[in-house]
């Protein structure tokens, strides 16, 4: 069960300042109800795209252009007028804040469009995501990447740390401790997929030096102070951890599921991040409630940002 208090907070903050929210979904019954419950809570100005005409009648005609004439459209041309992709051009018009889909839609959908029409971040080389997890103690932490890139290189692997280092903060207003995990504790096993992990934390390191961050680490050392002082008593994230970076999208998503199913802990996720604005992928098994708290989230990280 979710620590109420937290979800309390993010009802409350974005009740204070409601985003407009686009849910691509167009004639879901999960999304028509969680548009009904976010307009008539005050959560968010939601609506569910069923018209793209709509749209496009308010969409200038010089962005279109630029969606339309990018490289990306060019060799893949895909068409503007489908309600994945219509939701995602108002976002990027800012006829929208944010964009949640996927609960018809397969993540590869909500991916392209993502990729064709936002691009990524300033602060992002790729587009990744993340899960935030509620433990049964109300302890909030966050595991990256669980759903988008299989093998990240060292510099994919930096990128994922600071994207779900942010999202961490955007979502908990904590200060973020960067966890790189591995099979190994600071040279405790030589292998090249050890190299990768210390490769990552150097990439991730110089790019933002004022992270916490910390690698390689076991995930026992990154969670246990008392392990942390055997095996890592210099690290400044060892034992204290709250944001935990896997090495690939197997143990990534093999410990999520994990947590979820065996450590009683609630999911919020996949969380995409890295994107060019906020947009959020669903499950496809998503209840109506799901879509509530990913658009709350969306909207929460849609006041952060601005």
């Amino acid at each position: 069960m979710t620590n109420p208090s937290i979800l309390d907070d993010w009802y409350n903050k974005a009740k204070a300042d409601p985003q407009r929210i686009m849910l691509a979904d167009a004639g879901d019954e999960r999304a028509i109800e969680a548009a009904e419950t976010l307009n008539n809570a005050g959560l968010a100005i939601a609506t569910v795209v069923s018209d793209p005409d709509e749209i496009f009648d308010v969409v200038p005609p010089e962005l279109l252009a630029e969606v339309t004439n990018n490289d990306a459209f060019k060799s893949r041309p895909f068409d503007v007028t489908d309600p994945l992709n219509a939701a995602t051009i108002a976002v990027k018009a800012g006829l929208a804040d944010a964009c949640v889909a996927g609960a018809t839609r397969p993540t590869a959908d909500v991916l392209r469009a993502a990729i064709r029409i936002l691009g990524t971040s300033a602060n992002a080389s790729i587009i990744s995501s993340c899960f935030l997890f509620v433990l049964p103690d109300g302890t909030t932490i966050v595991y990256g990447d669980c759903g988008v890139m299989p093998d990240p290189d060292p510099d994919q692997l930096a990128s994922i740390a600071i994207s779900s280092a942010s999202t961490y903060s955007e979502l908990t207003g904590a200060t973020p401790k960067v966890a790189m995990l591995s099979f190994s504790t600071k040279g405790s096993a030589r292998h090249a997929r050890v190299d990768k992990v210390v490769e990552a934390t150097e990439v991730a390191r110089s790019l933002a030096p004022e992270l916490a961050i910390d690698g390689e680490l076991q995930f026992d050392a990154a969670w246990v102070p008392a392990i942390a002082e055997r095996k890592a008593p210099e690290s400044p994230v060892a034992g204290a951890a709250n944001v935990f970076i896997f090495p690939d999208l197997d143990s990534g998503n093999i410990a999520y599921k994990i947590t979820e199913r065996l450590g009683g802990a609630q999911a919020f996720g996949p969380l995409l991040q890295g994107v060019g604005a906020v947009m959020h992928d669903l499950s496809r098994g998503a209840s109506a409630d799901d879509i509530v708290n990913v658009s709350v989230i969306a909207a929460l990280q849609s006041q952060a940002r601005r």
